[in-house]
């Protein structure tokens, strides 16, 4: 995710490293090319230039921390604005209102504003307890009544009855009867689309949002489309007024332009966040998270978070324990790796470790796995008292395990290193109620 972004700026803050302190000079030269990554990314040129604005009055404007250096002071400023671009902190979708809450999905053809339905049903109902139902107003396109059917079986969600021939306004009344007489708490409204906007699409989802007077409305839009998605928004924006953004396909993004910009040009909140095909895969967007994912630092409360789904809340809590007082050994980096392998994309999954976002970036390919191998294989020639205190591995014993993993003494001593970045990691982001580290560049809320 946003691979080309996160490279342009790992060489900006390398340029940095070694300078004595910050001056005008060097933070010139260094905004110069973050501006050129930012619009590489295609991120909205306003958006870019005030970006760079707010970070060029706050890194000349204060001292350089006695604790950070140059490098990581540019990059502490560089932080706090990206978050801020996106939205600051995550916001809750808000549900606090006399049942049943109205939500009217809208967006072009090919956006994802079916499957984001059934997603978005999903989440309610299995996390957030709401009994909803899914409508489909789309009349012109009678596949996407029979998609949002079969999804809404997979879901066990209940879908109204709807028919090709009966007009979206006519639908939409029988809905909100339907919720009121069968006890639905959340209704999904699930609308037309055009391939682009025109105002025959806006006159009825216009006519529609005066009839269901939905409490939101949200707008999904296809973030690898980048700044055409922004336009999109800003579009839907004008006309119907959206109160947030889903957007699809975040996993899929090498630019990031749709997610750097959406929030900043619109004013409406990123809410949700589509990452990959399964009816699961809807997460709730954390601005602070990404901006530290694009900075190269990982995402660990994410993993995390993935992690404890899959582990019982007995072995999450001992997990977290030993993240907290610094524990975390490599026999547990080994039942790690295990339970990643079950939990989505192994390119996504690795991109939240720091210090494995080379391999994150080959993930899923034959390189990725041969690079996995090795870990295993390494792990694996480890004695258990190695595997529970690598503080002990000195030379020779480093020198055993590339002979019985059939690696060299090179790839051992980087995989340590790389542990040991992930331990620290761990400590500091689980530490302070999970956000030390963020706090310390100035990203945790």
């Amino acid at each position: 995710m946003f691979d080309t972004l996160s490279d342009r700026l790992e060489g900006v803050f390398k340029k940095l490293k070694g300078q004595g302190k910050i001056s005008e000079r060097n933070i010139e030269e260094a905004l110069r090319e973050v501006r050129l990554a930012l619009l590489e990314a295609d991120v909205n040129i306003r958006v870019v230039r005030d970006f760079i604005d707010h970070v060029k009055k706050k890194a000349l404007g204060q001292e350089v921390m006695r604790s950070l250096t140059p490098e990581q002071h540019f990059i502490k400023f560089v932080a706090v604005e990206l978050r801020e671009m996106m939205g600051g902190s995550a916001r809750e979708l808000d549900l606090k209102a006399k049942p049943p809450i109205k939500i009217m999905l809208v967006g072009l053809q090919g956006s994802g504003k079916t499957t984001s339905t059934a997603k978005l049903a999903r989440l309610l109902k299995d996390d957030r307890k709401r009994r909803p139902m899914m409508v489909s107003t789309d009349v012109r396109r009678p596949a996407a009544m029979e998609q949002l059917r079969v999804l809404g079986n997979q879901i066990g969600v209940n879908v109204l009855d709807t028919r090709e021939d009966e007009d979206p306004i006519e639908i939409g009344s029988r809905a909100l009867s339907r919720a009121d007489t069968a006890g639905y708490d959340v209704v999904l409204f699930d609308t037309a689309g055009r391939l682009q906007i025109d105002e025959e699409l806006m006159d009825e989802l216009a006519r529609l949002r005066a009839v269901v007077q939905p409490h939101h409305t949200l707008l999904v839009a296809d973030a690898m489309t980048g700044q055409d998605a922004v336009n999109v928004a800003q579009g839907f924006h004008d006309k119907l007024g959206i109160s947030g953004v889903i957007l699809t396909k975040l996993d899929s993004d090498a630019r990031g332009g749709a997610a750097l910009s959406v929030r900043a040009v619109t004013g409406a909140p990123i809410l949700f966040a589509g990452m990959g095909e399964k009816l699961a895969a809807l997460e709730v967007f954390h601005p602070d998270r990404l901006a530290s994912r694009i900075l190269g630092m990982g995402d660990m409360l994410s993993l995390i978070e993935k992690a404890q789904q899959n582990y019982d809340q007995t072995k999450a809590k001992e997990l977290e324990r030993k993240f907290k007082k610094n524990e975390f050994t490599i026999a547990d980096f080994a039942d790690q790796l295990k339970t990643v392998r079950k939990m989505g994309s192994i390119s996504d999954l690795l991109g939240m470790i720091p210090g494995f976002k080379k391999i994150a970036g080959q993930a899923d390919t034959e390189e990725a796995r041969r690079e996995l191998g090795r870990i295993t294989a390494i792990i694996d020639s480890m004695t258990r008292q190695e595997r529970n205190n690598h503080l002990i591995l000195n030379g020779r014993r480093r020198a055993r395990i590339a002979t019985g993993s059939g690696t060299s003494v090179q790839d051992v001593n980087r995989f340590v290193k790389q542990f040991e970045q992930t331990r620290k990691m761990m400590k500091k982001f689980t530490g302070g109620g999970g956000r030390g580290m963020l706090r310390g560049l100035g990203i945790g809320s």
